[in-house]
C-alpha cells in the first residue's frame, strides 16, 4: 500500500505539472502571433532601406566615407548579447552566452590584458551567466521587452552608436536569436559598426536611371545611415523577442508532451502494484481458509 501511495502521490503531481507546462506553451503561443508579425512587418521595410541606400550610391564611394563606416583595428570591442528576462526556454540563451564567450575569448583574446571587450547585456539571463563568469558588463538593461517599441529602443542603441563616432569602440557586434519559425532559431553574430555593405558583381555593369537629388545625394546618405542603423537594433530585438517565445512555446510542447508519457506509464505501474496488492490479499485470505479447515 505504502507503494500505491507514492505512485498515486507522484500522478497528481506529474498532472499539476502537466497543466503548467501546457498553459505556459499557449500563452507563449499567444505572444509568439503577435512578436512574429512584428519581425514579419519590420523586415521588407528593413531590406528597403538599405536598397535605397544602395541605389543612391552603387558604388558605395559615399557610405564607406560615412563616419559609421570608419574601419580601424579593433583595439576596443562592445559586444552586445541578447537573452531573455526569463528560462523554461530550451538552449535559447546558453547558444547566445557561449557564443559571446567565444568571440572574447577567442576573437578578441588580445583585448583581455585589457580587460577584455565590453560587454552590453540586453536580458536578464544573459547578464547574470556572464557576470557569474566574470566578463565586464558595462550595462544592462533587463525592462525593454516589457514594452518592446521603436522609441524605447533608441536610447540604448544610440549610446552605442555615439561611442562609436567618439572612438570609444573600434567595433560593435550583436549576438542574438534571429526568428525563422516557431520551431527553428538561428544563433547569429553580426557586426553591427562599423557598417557593412557588399557590392554585387552584377551591380557594376546594372544601368541605372539618372536622378536630380535635392538636397545633395551625401546629404540623404548622411541621413539614411543612422536611420538604417536604428532599425536594425530594432529588428534585431524583435527577432530575439519572437525567438524567445518560439523558444519556450517548443520547449513547454515538449515539457507536456513528456508529461503525458510520464503519466501514462506511472498509471501502468499503479494498476501493475494495485493487482498485485490485490492477488496478495487474496491468496492471504484462501491460505487462511485452507489452515481453519485443516
Amino acid at each position: 500500500m505504502a507503494n500505491l501511495k507514492i505512485i498515486r502521490t507522484r500522478i497528481i503531481s506529474v498532472k499539476s505539472t502537466r497543466q503548467i507546462t501546457n498553459a505556459m506553451k499557449m500563452v507563449s503561443a499567444a505572444k509568439l502571433r503577435k512578436a512574429q508579425d512584428a519581425i514579419i512587418q519590420i523586415r521588407p521595410f528593413y531590406n528597403k532601406l538599405r536598397n535605397i541606400l544602395k541605389d543612391l550610391d552603387p558604388d558605395l564611394d559615399l557610405i564607406k566615407k560615412n563616419v559609421y563606416s570608419r574601419v580601424k583595428e579593433p583595439k576596443k570591442t562592445l559586444l552586445v548579447v541578447i537573452t531573455s528576462n526569463r528560462g523554461l526556454c530550451g538552449n535559447f540563451n546558453s547558444n547566445v552566452t557561449k557564443k559571446a564567450m567565444q568571440l572574447a575569448d577567442e576573437n578578441y583574446k588580445l583585448q583581455k590584458g585589457n580587460g577584455g571587450p565590453d560587454i552590453i547585456a540586453i536580458g536578464k539571463k544573459g547578464k547574470d551567466y556572464l557576470r557569474s563568469k566574470k566578463y565586464r558588463i558595462t550595462e544592462s538593461y533587463t525592462d525593454i521587452f516589457d514594452m518592446l517599441n521603436y522609441e524605447n529602443t533608441l536610447p540604448i542603441v544610440t549610446k552605442i552608436m555615439d561611442a562609436f563616432i567618439n572612438g570609444k569602440y573600434d567595433r560593435v557586434d550583436l549576438v542574438y536569436n534571429q526568428f525563422k519559425n516557431a520551431a527553428v532559431q538561428v544563433m547569429l553574430e553580426e557586426q553591427f559598426l562599423p557598417i557593412l555593405y557588399r557590392q554585387k558583381i552584377e551591380d557594376r555593369f546594372e544601368e541605372r536611371p539618372i536622378y536630380i537629388y535635392e538636397p545633395a545625394r551625401e546629404d540623404i546618405i548622411n541621413e539614411l545611415i543612422p536611420k538604417s542603423l536604428k532599425v536594425q537594433f530594432y529588428r534585431v530585438l524583435l527577432d530575439s523577442a519572437a525567438s524567445e517565445h518560439g523558444a519556450r512555446m517548443t520547449a513547454m510542447h515538449k515539457a507536456t508532451d513528456n508529461a503525458t508519457d510520464l503519466i501514462r506509464e506511472l498509471q501502468l505501474d499503479y494498476n501493475k502494484a494495485r493487482q498485485a496488492s490485490i492477488t496478495k490479499e487474496i491468496l492471504e485470505i484462501v491460505g487462511g481458509a485452507e489452515a481453519l479447515n485443516k
